[in-house]
């Protein structure tokens, strides 16, 4: 599966901020759009600008390719409630973006790498799949093995730093996670426009 691996700041700077499951950077040094003619570039942008924009920056952030992308919406629209609420709560619960949030991981892109070389247990099961759904009441682990190595054992010093968002709750001490709520809208760790990426689709949905 075609996967981008680019500079990640060049598509931070595409959407004009800084994703946080992108990159570790905490600002951008060049905030203008990526090419040579980034700078040069101004005026208002069109409606359909906007929207694209507003997606993109779920998707960068996320690591998901267009075509899941547009399934999740479809997903989103196709559950009860309120469609870019229901879309946050699908993309929150992806395992690699979980493991990114307990701090076991730098970036999202990092935690999927945890995933697929199969570090990474669910309800005692390991999972090496990066779109798996989390849902409340499973226990996230590392295995056994995992748990020793150096790499790992940094990460764990630095998870007891990190902010855990309200749906998670995690112990550094026994590297165990778990899920106690659906993520929500306000879960979100950035600013987006839903309401603008709902548009976007309106016509395919």
């Amino acid at each position: 599966m075609a996967r981008y691996r680019g500079p990640r700041l060049k598509k931070c700077r595409a959407v004009g901020m800084v994703l946080p499951g992108l990159t570790t950077a905490r600002t951008l040094e060049r905030p203008t759009p990526p090419g040579v003619h980034g700078a040069r570039r101004r005026g208002k942008p069109s409606d359909y600008k906007v929207r694209l924009i507003e997606k993109q920056k779920l998707r960068f952030h996320y690591g998901v390719l267009e075509k899941q992308f547009r399934r999740y919406v479809k997903e989103a629209a196709r559950r009860k409630g309120a469609t870019g609420s229901v879309l946050i709560t699908l993309l929150e619960s992806r395992l690699d973006n979980v493991i990114w949030r307990l701090g076991l991981a730098p970036t999202i892109p990092a935690a999927r790498q945890l995933v697929v070389h199969g570090h990474v247990k669910v309800n005692g099961h390991r999972v090496d799949r990066p779109s798996y759904a989390v849902l409340p009441g499973m226990q996230i682990t590392l295995r056994d093995k995992s748990k020793g190595k150096g790499f790992m054992q940094a990460r764990l010093e630095q998870s007891a730093a990190n902010v855990t968002p309200q749906y998670l709750e995690f112990d550094p001490a026994k590297a165990t996670g778990s899920m106690i709520q659906a993520p929500s809208l306000d879960d979100l760790p950035f600013q987006c426009n839903l309401q603008a990426i709902i548009e976007f689709y309106s016509q395919t949905l």
